[in-house]
C-alpha cells in the first residue's frame, strides 16, 4: 500500500470514529476539527494529507515546524501543541495560527509584544493542568486560570479561543476530562466566546468528544508509529 492510500485509510477510519462519537454524545460532527500531529513526519505526510481533506496541523517543535511550513505549498492552518519557550514565541509566531499551550504570564505577556510587533493576529488556547507526574507537559493550576485569560483578552492581536488540556498518563481519561469539564463550565462564565476545547488524542479521543472536545490532536492513529527521527 502506497503512502496516500494508507493515509487515506487512516483518515477514513477515524473519521468513522468521530462520527460514531459524535452520535453517541448527540454532537454534530461540524463541531470536530481534526489537528493532524505530524511530529517527525516529513512535509510529503502533510502534502498528502491537505489533498485527502485535513485543513489543520499541529507540530511540537519550532523547528520542524518552521522547516515544513516554507516546504507546504496548501493553505493550511498551523497549530503549535508543544510547551513553548519565550525564546521561541519570535519564531513560532511568524507561522502559527493558533497557540496550544499558553500556561504561565510570562509567556502570556511575550507572545502579547510579539503580536503586536508583527502586526498578526493569533487565536490561544490556554493549557490547564489536569494532574499527574509528568512535569513536561505543563498547564496552569485552574486556580490560576482566570488571571491567565485576562492577560490574553486583554492582548491586542490575540484571540482567546479556548481551553486545551492533557489527560495525565496512567490516568483513566473520563476522570480527567469530568475534572476538566468543571473548569471549563466556570470558565465560560467569564469567558462565554472562548468556546474551544483542544482536548483528546489518539488513545482518547472518543471519550474526549463526549466530554465537549472540538479539536482533536491526533498523530501516531493517522499517520503510524512516529519514526525516532526525520
Amino acid at each position: 500500500m502506497n503512502r496516500n492510500d494508507q493515509l487515506a485509510e487512516n483518515l477514513s477510519k477515524i473519521n468513522y470514529q468521530i462520527e460514531a462519537a459524535c452520535q453517541k454524545a448527540n454532537r454534530s460532527i461540524n463541531e470536530i476539527t481534526v489537528i493532524a500531529v505530524t511530529k517527525f513526519f516529513p512535509a510529503s505526510d502533510v502534502e498528502i494529507l491537505a489533498k485527502l481533506g485535513i485543513k489543520d496541523v499541529g507540530e511540537n517543535k519550532d523547528q520542524e515546524a518552521k522547516e515544513k511550513f516554507q516546504q507546504i505549498k496548501s493553505n493550511l492552518n498551523w497549530h503549535f501543541v508543544g510547551q513553548l519557550q519565550t525564546n521561541k514565541v519570535k519564531s513560532v509566531l511568524q507561522y502559527a495560527d493558533f497557540i496550544h499551550s499558553v500556561d504561565r504570564l510570562r509567556l502570556a505577556k511575550e507572545i502579547n509584544k510579539v503580536a503586536i510587533n508583527l502586526n498578526r493576529p493569533i487565536k490561544i488556547f490556554l493549557q490547564v493542568d489536569l494532574g499527574g507526574d509528568d512535569p513536561n507537559r505543563g498547564g496552569v493550576d485552574p486556580a490560576g486560570l482566570l488571571e491567565l485569560a485576562n492577560e490574553i483578552a486583554a492582548g491586542q492581536n490575540l484571540e482567546l479561543a479556548g481551553l486545551m488540556a492533557v489527560a495525565p498518563l496512567g490516568e483513566d481519561a473520563r476522570d480527567a476530562f469530568a475534572r476538566l469539564l468543571e473548569t471549563r463550565r466556570e470558565f465560560l462564565k467569564e469567558f462565554p466566546s472562548a468556546t474551544l476545547l483542544s482536548c483528546g488524542m489518539s488513545e482518547d479521543f472518543e471519550i474526549a468528544i463526549e466530554f465537549g472536545a472540538t479539536h482533536l490532536r491526533i498523530g501516531s492513529l493517522l499517520l503510524g508509529v512516529r519514526p525516532t527521527l526525520l
